[in-house]
């Protein structure tokens, strides 16, 4: 089956059968998007009960001897993730191998320090995930409009470059290429010390009274939703990049012991400037965040009441539609023992206020917008 857009038919980049190993939430994902296109998945896994789900749920076909891959995905955790590299160059001499691990400067450390021919190896990692993990979650579009990640070296062949890309762009996601080096950095600061901080906060809610809690609204679930990952994995993973990690946790404990020290007495001098530049440059640095698409494009919100009934989401983006404003993001929130939510809705600027005055004429209620 071949990929149908705007009205013309894109057949799939790949070609030849591609070998997955590792058929969890990433390796199960990539399974489904490339057999959503008409690729033939092979799927293998350590655990039988897992490659069997993986395999009912559609993401690829059991591995037979005559299989001969053009590309293998290894797709299994951190600290097994060099010794699978290895073994699958070995394998099959004539197909190149990848992997999407979230750390690529210590797997290639490894097997260079083993003597491994790395010609027809290139570190990759798909900037996508969920919060819940194996095959059970996995769904064909996880690395659509997501950057993918590739780590070339002066041994890479052109030909060899193009079949990963074609990987990345098969299943939706943009590639970009950077080393190791740069890419293990980029997540320190960007995905496993945002792991850290998250848990660490949501760890003081563990002890906390039960009427501090009822008080949580979005902002706390904002910040803490990926704290519900799995502690297994991200030990393995943080263990791989420590020391990114540790210089980026040592400028954060810094700045929270500056603002600690400011609020011990917010009357001194200088104290209040003191949080409130910390609270700038927090809004600087979101600033910065590239928005949908990866898009330096900034939105404004308008924020929505809507009952707690039946359909009213639904009518509520069916009318925005026929006013001709698209969502951009979207965020809810439901206030504890309220009969309705909040629908935050992004917009574009320039659309921010016919959707207000339009919506308005239809009887919704605006709780609020960015302007306010």
């Amino acid at each position: 089956m071949s990929e149908q857009v705007r009205g013309a038919v894109v057949p799939p980049r790949l070609s030849g059968t591609v070998r997955v190993v590792g058929s969890g939430l990433l390796g199960a994902s990539i399974g489904h998007a490339l057999r959503a296109k008409g690729v033939d998945v092979v799927l293998t896994d350590a655990s039988p009960a897992q490659l069997r789900l993986a395999i009912d749920y559609g993401a690829g076909r059991p591995e037979r001897e005559d299989d001969r891959p053009v590309l293998t995905v290894v797709s299994v955790p951190p600290d097994v993730t060099a010794d699978v590299i290895q073994s699958e160059l070995d394998r099959y001499p004539d197909a190149v191998v990848t992997d999407v691990a979230s750390v690529k400067l210590e797997p290639f450390r490894v097997l260079q320090e083993r003597g491994v021919d790395l010609t027809r190896y290139i570190g990759s990692h798909p900037l996508a995930g969920r919060e819940r993990g194996g095959a059970i979650s996995a769904r064909a579009d996880l690395f659509v409009g997501r950057p993918w990640v590739v780590c070339r070296d002066d041994q890479t062949r052109p030909a060899d470059l193009a079949l990963v890309e074609a990987l990345a762009l098969d299943v939706g996601a943009m590639p970009l290429e950077m080393t190791p080096e740069e890419h293990d950095r980029s997540v320190a600061l960007t995905s496993h010390v945002p792991q850290v901080v998250a848990s660490l906060l949501a760890g003081r809610f563990a002890s906390a009274d039960e009427g501090a809690l009822r008080l949580a609204g979005q902002g706390v679930r904002d910040t803490t939703r990926i704290a519900a990952s799995a502690p297994e994995l991200w030990v393995q993973i943080l263990g791989a990049n420590a020391q990114p990690v540790v210089e980026v946790l040592d400028a954060l404990a810094g700045d929270l012991r500056e603002v600690a020290d400011a609020l011990r007495d917010p009357a001194a001098p200088g104290a209040r400037r003191a949080v409130a530049d910390a609270i700038r440059q927090g809004n600087e640095g979101v600033e910065r965040l590239p928005g949908k698409h990866g898009q330096n494009r900034r939105y404004e919100q308008l924020v929505v009441m809507v009952d707690d009934t039946a359909g009213q989401l639904g009518r509520l983006f069916g009318e925005l539609g026929e006013l001709g404003v698209n969502v951009e993001d979207l965020r809810l929130e439901h206030s504890p023992g309220a009969q309705f939510g909040l629908a935050e809705i992004s917009v574009a600027p320039a659309a921010l206020r016919g959707a207000i005055t339009g919506l308005q004429e239809r009887g919704w209620r605006i709780a609020g917008t960015t302007n306010d």
